[in-house]
């Protein structure tokens, strides 16, 4: 999951973006604001037209559908359903929910996650604009995070190589919060991307239960439906409206400025096989005791399913601790010096993978 740019900005003082991007990912996992990142569809769904459906992916045998078929029947789901559940997160022996509400008319995708556990917190997305409540500090947090194109895009695309390191293999049928489900297996080719088990309703294909799984068939992330209610009567009118009354609370609109990391200065030398570049920006990370903001560089990678961003920054001895490693769930974080600069590396896949795209990584200037 990416974390937003109100996690990486810090209020309490200087302190470097990994320290950030950790206690994002774990406030993200204490109000699973950004779950339906793990369901593999909802996220990306909010702006992409969707390709048509093969015959397979709609009628086809269980069994003899392919990666795509899998990927884009989960797709097709998340848009057309319109649903209300409750959705629980294991990582690392700690437990978080959300109550979720989604609505879809047309292209307008709209949803609604009120975090159950944890500190209080609501978030509302429509299409690329997402708003964050947080009623213990009377702020609002305003972005517009554009998809990231890391499912339906690259099915689109004709140099789709999510085929190309996963395979799909269908593996019985299960019942989950009620719902008769087919099980399938997504299995990496190598080593450098995590497999996954997922759960998809039998009639409609909606992802309801998802885990993420390392080499050896351990599972790192569980993230499930408890409860869940499908195609009910969810008003997007009303959703709109509790999105829009932030009477009471402090506005705040991250910066965020979309770049090319070749006209900052960076490129990947040495390509890590399967990930493609996705998108560049440029955001303000600084501590406000001191109004001192810095641009950091992100850059995003996706294989199709698991994604990387890169963060570069400028480097200060009085904020960057020493270089190291970290793990949450399936969620690593590499941190290193690059002479004149700090990179932070994170990612849901395997540590030697965040390795591999440090040392592509290359200043040109």
């Amino acid at each position: 999951m990416e974390p937003s740019a109100s996690q990486a900005r810090s209020r309490t003082g200087a302190r470097t973006v990994s320290a950030a991007l950790l206690a994002g990912r774990k406030a993200l996992m204490g109000c699973v604001a950004g779950i339906l990142v793990m369901t593999l569809a909802s996220m990306a769904a909010a702006q992409t037209k969707a390709p048509a459906v093969t015959p397979a992916a709609k009628d086809g045998k269980v069994a003899d559908r392919s990666v795509s078929d899998w990927l884009m029947r989960m797709h097709e789901a998340s848009r057309q359903r319109a649903y209300v559940g409750t959705f629980v997160v294991s990582v690392g022996g700690a437990m978080s929910s959300a109550r979720i509400w989604h609505v879809c008319d047309g292209e307008q995708q709209m949803e609604r996650v009120e975090s159950l556990t944890g500190a209080p917190r609501s978030t509302f997305r429509r299409n690329d604009q997402v708003m964050t409540f947080l009623p213990e500090s009377r702020v609002v947090v305003s972005e517009r995070r554009e998809s990231l194109g890391l499912f339906p895009n690259l099915l689109q695309s004709g140099d789709s190589s999510i085929a190309q390191f996963y395979r799909a293999r269908a593996s019985g049928s299960e019942r989950v919060a009620g719902f008769d489900a087919d099980v399938v297996q997504l299995r990496p080719e190598d080593n450098l991307r995590f497999g996954y088990r997922v759960w998809t309703e039998k009639k409609t294909g909606l992802v309801i239960k998802l885990q993420t799984l390392d080499g050896e068939g351990r599972v790192l992330e569980q993230a499930a439906f408890s409860e869940l209610q499908l195609d009910v009567p969810v008003s997007m009118a009303k959703l709109t409206q509790m999105m829009g009354n932030t009477e009471g609370y402090q506005i705040e609109k991250p910066d965020m400025l979309k770049t090319a990391a070749a006209a900052e200065g960076w490129v990947l030398k040495n390509s890590v096989p399967g990930f493609k570049s996705m998108s560049c920006y440029k955001r303000s990370v600084g501590a406000a005791a001191d109004a001192r903001h810095e641009n950091t560089l992100q850059w995003i990678f996706s294989d199709g399913l698991a994604s990387v961003s890169l963060f570069v920054e400028a480097y200060d001895a009085r904020r960057h601790g020493q270089p190291g490693t970290r793990v949450l769930g399936a969620t690593h974080t590499l941190t290193r010096r690059m002479g004149d600069w700090w990179l932070t590396a994170v990612g849901e896949v395997p540590p030697q993978t965040l390795v591999a795209f440090a040392q592509g990584l290359e200043r040109t200037k």
